[in-house]
């Protein structure tokens, strides 16, 4: 019988639970896989159960996964040689530019035997039903996702929290992947209040509301930006010379359930918010911007743009929320495997930019940073709370010795269970140019090593940069 296609002394024992779960079978006995069969095969295993990384295999029982919709599939979970999750899921694609690569990101529900969303917990994280499998492939480094959400949680901000995983798919071995919650509304992820269909008026039409700045996907109704998904703000980018608009995208409630009264009051505060930081008395504490939005919020999420110099920062996969009674927040952060020097366009590779100027040096992208920044650098009380916020981290979360540490014990991880290895034998990547890498290291230690140093080199000039405001 032949043996499923992924690394091979890495998984004994989820052969046999395999054969178990899935009911691989044989006609005569001659043909039975026995544990001596594959030790003859693979040898013993070479690394203890401890030490590899939870496995995901999927079964899709025939059918091709697509950007949407989702399809049914099975999986089981095995951390440490020990089946920890089996039961069905809905599978689909997901991601814009990434969907280029071979290498494909996935997002998935968990469903009950009546394919209806199930809620369970996976590698310990709460309960919840939706999941993303982030691939990394043009980010070689395998961690910059996973860095970043990492410090944004140790800075009290929630990010979605994330583990290394390897994925098998219908017996073909994935590499790498990066497990992660999706952001949602939710007690334990984005923790606002449920906006119900009938809460129209009074204090219950002010919360909770996501929104987001970031390219229009499949699950947004109609065609592009329009009034049904979306909203425009009445300001035009800085530097933006071809038209450019910035759109809010509904996220919760979204563009199918969201009424008319929501979108009207949730459109009329980001207007009022817009205005007052676009008034003569912006810095005004009771009339200006801060009647509207939570300036720690914004303060962190700055800082973190600015310390990966994230080239999609502030004008894509840019989240915010609204609670019931209750400002504006920024956040959570998400997306950064552009980040930390991996783009080589627009400065993004450059440790030595502001991040939030984007438009001075690529004014004819069609997705543009709002006029929020530079504005709110211009308040003498908002770049003082910066200064602060700025040095208390370096002191501890940001400095260069925490951040290296928490590379450092990624690499380590991945290398116990061999996943770096296996990973880039599956895609043969190092030394080659992927889009749009700035680095091509012909090894993952140039990568990690390269990113290191691009961040040591970015903490010195934003120290300055910061400090000099």
């Amino acid at each position: 019988m032949k043996l499923p296609s992924f690394p091979l002394k890495k998984y004994t024992l989820f052969f046999l639970l395999s054969i178990s779960i899935l009911g691989i079978t044989s006609c005569s006995n001659d043909d039975t896989i026995s544990l001596t069969d594959i030790e003859e095969e693979v040898g013993e295993p070479e690394i203890a159960p401890e030490d590899r990384l939870p496995l995901f295999s999927i079964n899709t029982n025939g059918s091709a996964i697509v950007d949407e919709p989702k399809i049914v599939a099975d999986i089981t979970i095995l951390e440490a040689d020990i089946v920890s999750f089996t039961g069905q899921i809905g599978i689909e694609i997901r991601g814009a530019s990434s969907q280029m690569f071979p290498k494909k990101s996935y997002g998935l529900e968990t469903r009950d035997e009546n394919n209806e969303d199930l809620n369970v917990s996976i590698l310990d994280m709460p309960e919840e039903e939706d999941w993303i499998l982030y691939a990394p492939y043009s980010d070689k480094s395998l961690i910059r996702n996973i860095l970043i959400y990492d410090l944004s949680r140790d800075m009290n901000r929630y990010a979605s929290r994330s583990s290394f995983v390897e994925l098998n798919i219908n017996d073909t071995f994935q590499g790498v992947y990066v497990f992660m919650e999706k952001l949602k509304r939710d007690g334990n992820r984005i923790d606002i209040n449920k906006l119900k269909e009938d809460e129209n008026t009074g204090e219950d039409l002010t919360g909770g509301y996501i929104l987001k700045i970031d390219k229009t996907a499949g699950s947004n109704l109609g065609e592009g930006y329009n009034d049904q998904n979306s909203f425009t703000s009445q300001y035009n980018p800085p530097n933006a010379t071809i038209g450019q608009e910035i759109n809010f995208l509904y996220e919760e409630p979204d563009a199918e359930d969201i009424t008319a009264e929501q979108k009207n009051y949730i459109s009329n505060y980001m207007a009022e918010f817009e205005d007052a930081l676009a008034s003569d008395g912006f810095t005004d504490p009771i009339l200006g911007y801060r009647a509207y939005i939570d300036v720690d919020s914004f303060l962190d999420f700055f800082l973190l743009n600015e310390l990966s110099n994230n080239v999609d920062g502030y004008r894509l996969s840019t989240f915010m929320y609204k609670d019931k009674n209750d400002k504006l927040k920024l956040g959570p952060i998400w997306d950064f495997n552009l980040a930390f020097g991996n783009a080589d366009y627009c400065s993004g590779g450059e440790t030595n930019v502001w991040a939030y100027k984007f438009n001075e040096r690529c004014p004819e992208d069609f997705w543009q940073v709002p006029f929020w920044w530079n504005r709110l650098l211009q308040d003498p009380e908002f770049v003082s709370q910066l200064k602060d916020r700025w040095n208390t981290l370096r002191s501890g979360v940001l400095s260069n010795g925490s951040i290296d540490s928490k590379v450092d014990d990624y690499v380590a991880t991945l290398n116990k269970a061999g996943s770096i290895e296996s990973n880039f034998d599956t895609w043969n990547v190092l030394g080659v140019y992927v889009w749009p890498n700035k680095f091509i290291g012909s090894s993952h230690e140039d990568e990690i090593g390269y990113l290191k140093n691009w961040t040591n080199d970015r903490l010195s000039w934003l120290d300055g940069a910061i400090n000099g405001l």
